[in-house]
């Protein structure tokens, strides 16, 4: 199956599921003990106008393997303050020293470095603190919650998105190889993207094989999302996405449009894209969100 125009509304699912995460995060804001300095910063960046593409594929694959919704809304909210930290911690100085995100200045901006550093630090220690809260995780389901941790701990660490911003910071001014560029982007981007996926299948009782074709769609969606993120670098409207463009070629990193060529990495976008289908092809209707959200990332603006 190759990428094309299909009549599912994906404006309305997206508008849906971003309101839905919205809401539960808003709900787990409401519950905490105190609205104090750190707490104004973290939600401050969590609750900027952010994509929520990491917990909608979460709830995606969960509807594909005809699974409940509410058991994976834990894992959905959690996936994306693990995300608006990773985002809070990309732009402090002494990483890409970005001064805009989502539209809004960064956090480390709008408050100061010392309160962003914490306040990353403090979205990432209450997102296991979320996925693992007894209140979630009904007793039969102990063992999956527990392997879904696991997974989403292993993607967000030094074997997976730490470890590819490390290599992102290292290879800033060096020439890499497409094959060294995809495996950094696998790592930095892929590996969350990977586990959103895998985590609402799971979560949704999801069959291993199910399981399995749902990793190798998100590993090239995965692709495919950096992929147009370093075209949009290039000829991205800045008002749009909210952030500045031309950054990549600032800080001299290596890029597929600059390996590639622009026109070369628009049609690899697409030939993944159409890879990321072919991969689901097993399951029926239930999995339409998914197809239209590989869609969407080949088509974004921001």
């Amino acid at each position: 199956m190759d990428y094309q125009e299909s009549n599912f509304d994906l404006t309305a699912y997206l508008n849906n599921k971003k309101e839905l995460i919205n809401s539960e995060l808003d709900k787990i804001f409401r519950k905490l003990a105190s609205y104090s300095h750190i707490v104004k910063a973290m939600k401050y960046s969590l609750m900027a106008d952010g994509k929520r593409i990491r917990p909608i594929l979460c709830l995606a694959a969960n509807k594909a393997v005809s699974g409940n919704l509410e058991s994976a809304l834990p894992a959905a909210c959690a996936l994306e303050m693990i995300h608006t930290y990773s985002l809070i911690h990309d732009d402090l100085p002494a990483m890409d020293d970005d001064k805009l995100r989502r539209g809004k200045p960064t956090c480390h901006v709008a408050f100061d470095e010392a309160t962003a550093i914490l306040a990353g630090d403090a979205l990432l220690t209450l997102a296991f603190q979320n996925l693992s809260s007894p209140l979630n995780i009904k007793e039969s389901q102990a063992l999956l919650w527990l392997n879904v941790i696991h997974i989403i701990s292993i993607a967000a660490g030094y074997k997976g998105m730490i470890d590819g911003q490390m290599k992102d910071i290292i290879s800033e001014g060096k020439s890499l190889s497409l094959d060294d560029l995809k495996n950094m982007h696998a790592l930095k981007t892929g590996a969350l993207i990977e586990a959103s996926i895998v985590s609402g299948a799971i979560l949704g009782n999801g069959s291993q094989e199910q399981i399995k074709q749902l990793k190798i769609y998100a590993k090239n969606i995965g692709l495919a999302f950096q992929v147009t993120d370093d075209i949009l670098n290039v000829e991205g409207n800045p008002v749009v996405m909210g952030k500045a463009v031309g950054t990549d070629k600032n800080r001299k990193k290596s890029t597929y449009p600059l390996i590639m060529g622009l026109k070369e990495s628009k049609i690899f976008a697409t030939n993944i894209v159409n890879n990321a289908l072919k991969t689901i092809e097993i399951f029926d209707n239930k999995a339409d969100p998914l197809r239209a959200v590989a869609g969407y990332i080949l088509k974004r603006k921001k």
